[in-house]
């Protein structure tokens, strides 16, 4: 059954992965509107302000390039304001003269109008001053959206039910999960979207949790059989074929992982070290130790870019000892693929690299003794459990480039070990953060002065569409970049075909171009080494942590560096997150101070894109539902098995959806 009539509509819900009401109801907004009217008349420049008023011109709609732009007069009390509106190409169409609205917007003191943000038809006396918005298609407006989930939300009242034992959402005060899933997107008050996200937040936790616990207990009954010991000094050949000295801390946590190997219990370890701190070179270390005993090793990577990047360094380093090692991507032609897929069955090959891939259904291995996980948090625990399943002795090393404090990490992984890496191999590695207004002219000498020097630029954007004159988004800024440096520019983004972000990144990695405009796609491993500054614009809107990845990019050779963070802001609180980039380089340092400063948890909306492969919750705010959650989960266990029935429901719904995820995924 489609949930609309249009099919346009239906398609654009079907790229989001929207296919039936329950989807809907479970898409939450990312943010709120506050849209209590403003009591003042008058404002300062970028200020945002609500107005009640009434609608007194025609919509004049104006087209100039790619860009609509829409205008009109709204009259409050006795004032006449001019609002525009940058692609709004529907406000002619749903709005006209006389109509009352509300709206929200920024002043623009140059040209004195309000740039429109949204826009509701009549007062909000008697409803919600709160408007949820989604992350959509630009063709797909906000409030069709909101009319859909409202409809959704209808058809299924009493159809969707707790997972969260009942004794539970007593203890902690909890709402029913359906009043959670209408009070957040269509709350009354903040309260209502605070009661909503604590309910959505601690099941999600619970769930997590609770599989991660099931799934553990499954492997601890298993066993290896009696493998050849490895010992780290016949690893030497490898250490020695290195073209630089490994830090005393990567011998260490290489020790700890082989020790960890030669136990009869399987392994499961993560590796979690500051950006650049070589945690690569300490799993290839790894693979040819399982490799030495005869094993099978594979590496996943979560994009294409990272994977054919480590088999690139694969090659170099392994080529010399005799280790055959292949690369398998949802890119790899059928041909190859097939030739790959026999001789892996056949045991001709001895480390896998890729994505996804390397866990189909169609992937054996011969002896699979090593599954090394890369930026391990993006993806799901059954994800990492099947690809692991693909051998009967399998070790799994989980590897994390996002530092997370301690106290956290024992919240989320509980008793799974941990290795980390604080120590860089450049020890005079040295990259200077700056705070800058976004038309400092710094930016372009800087920029220049690199350029000249023959060395690479990153310059880093928030936002793929334009959405108004105040936008840092890939169209205007690479279009600024585009007429400064013609020929000499790539552009990057979440929407471009799989052939065009391998294209563009080929044309910096290769040095055709000299300059990359990208978005946070480029956070996760990407390794030019000639980069050597950046500027990423409007830098309040990323968290610490996606901010100090991004900055990792840079120096990777030790060169001096330059990392420009650009704020037209005054905001106090914002300006010290950013001072806390330009204080300090320390990963870990960086993790706990953006802890602290978060607090329990902010009313502004879900987790960050990308941060982990949860829905609702964040790393950062959500450390106390985490550890409310283990505990609780914990407890879950011991009942269940003790015959326990009040918590059989949420134990057999976590191991369907793990049996389910696996079956997706195969």
């Amino acid at each position: 059954m489609k949930l609309t009539k249009s099919v346009r509509l239906n398609k654009l819900l079907e790229e989001m992965s929207i296919y039936d009401a329950y989807d809907v109801v479970y898409y939450l907004p990312y943010k709120y509107l506050d849209l209590t009217p403003s009591e003042k008349i008058n404002f300062n420049d970028k200020e945002k302000v609500v107005l009640l008023g009434t609608i007194v011109s025609k919509i004049d709609v104006v087209k100039p390039h790619k860009i609509t732009i829409s205008k009109f007069d709204l009259l409050v009390k006795d004032k006449i304001y001019h609002i525009t509106a940058f692609n709004r190409p529907y406000l002619d169409k749903s709005f006209a003269i006389s109509d009352v609205v509300t709206i929200l917007g920024s002043y623009n003191q140059e040209y004195n109008y309000i740039n429109l943000i949204n826009i509701k038809k009549g007062s909000l006396e008697n409803e919600s001053k709160y408007v949820s918005l989604y992350h959509l298609s630009k063709d797909y407006p906000n409030h069709l959206f909101s009319g859909l989930v409202k409809r959704s939300l209808n058809s299924l009242q009493g159809k969707i039910y707790d997972d969260i034992p009942y004794y539970l959402i007593n203890h902690h005060h909890l709402i029913k999960k359906y009043d959670a899933l209408y009070k957040v997107h269509f709350p009354s008050s903040k309260e209502d979207i605070k009661e909503g996200l604590k309910y959505l937040k601690y099941e999600e936790a619970l769930k997590f949790v609770l599989k991660t616990l099931l799934i553990k207990n499954e492997n601890a009954k298993l066993t290896k059989y009696k493998k050849e010991p490895i010992d780290i000094d016949i690893c030497k050949d490898f250490i020695n074929l290195l073209p630089f000295k490994l830090t005393d801390e990567q011998y260490k946590v290489s020790k700890e992982i082989i020790a960890d190997m030669n136990k009869n219990t399987l392994m499961y370890r993560l590796l979690q070290g500051d950006v650049g701190s070589g945690k690569t070179i300490v799993s290839f270390l790894c693979l040819y130790a399982n490799n030495l005993r005869g094993d099978q090793g594979v590496l996943m990577a979560p994009t294409d870019a990272l994977a054919r990047q480590h088999f690139e360094n694969a090659n170099k380093i392994f080529n010399h000892l005799n280790i055959r090692v292949e690369l398998l991507t949802g890119q790899t032609n059928k041909t190859k693929r097939k030739a790959i897929l026999d001789d892996l069955k056949d045991g001709l090959i001895d480390i896998l690299i890729g994505t996804h891939a390397l866990f189909s259904k169609d992937v054996i291995y011969s002896k699979l003794g090593l599954c090394v996980i890369d930026e391990q948090h993006r993806f799901g625990v059954n994800q990492r459990h099947l690809l692991a399943s693909k051998g009967e002795d399998c070790d799994i090393l989980m590897m994390s480039a996002t530092p997370i404090p301690r106290s956290l990490a024992l919240s989320i992984y509980g008793d799974l070990d941990i290795s980390s890496i604080h120590q860089l191999p450049f020890q005079n590695k040295k990259i200077i953060t700056r705070i800058v207004k976004s038309d400092d002219k710094k930016i372009f000498d800087g920029i220049d002065y690199m350029l000249k020097n023959n060395r690479q630029v990153y310059v880093i954007v928030p936002l793929i569409d334009y959405e108004s004159e105040n936008d840092f988004s890939i169209d205007t800024i690479s279009a600024k970049y585009l007429l400064k440096y013609p020929n000499n520019v790539a552009i990057l983004h979440g929407k471009l075909k799989n052939n065009e972000k391998e294209e563009a990144l080929a044309k910096f990695y290769n040095h055709e171009v000299s300059i990359l405009v990208s978005t946070l796609v480029v956070e996760v491993g990407i390794d030019v080494k000639n980069a050597s500054f950046m500027v990423i614009y409007n830098a309040s809107n990323f968290g610490l942590a996606s901010l100090h990845q991004l900055r990792g990019r840079i120096g990777r050779d030790g060169y001096p560096s330059y990392c420009f963070l650009t704020y037209d802001g005054d905001d106090k609180d914002e300006l010290n997150k950013l001072n806390v980039l330009v204080k300090s380089f320390d990963g870990f340092y960086i993790a706990e101070e953006d802890l602290k400063m978060r607090g329990p948890g902010e009313l502004n909306g879900l987790r960050q894109s990308g941060d982990t492969d949860f829905k609702y919750l964040n790393l950062y705010n959500d450390i106390k539902i985490f550890q409310i959650a283990r505990n609780d989960a914990l407890t879950i266990l011991k009942k269940y098995q003790e015959g326990d029935k009040n918590v059989s429901y949420i134990i057999n719904k976590c191991q369907k959806e793990i049996k389910y995820e696996k079956f997706i995924k195969s």
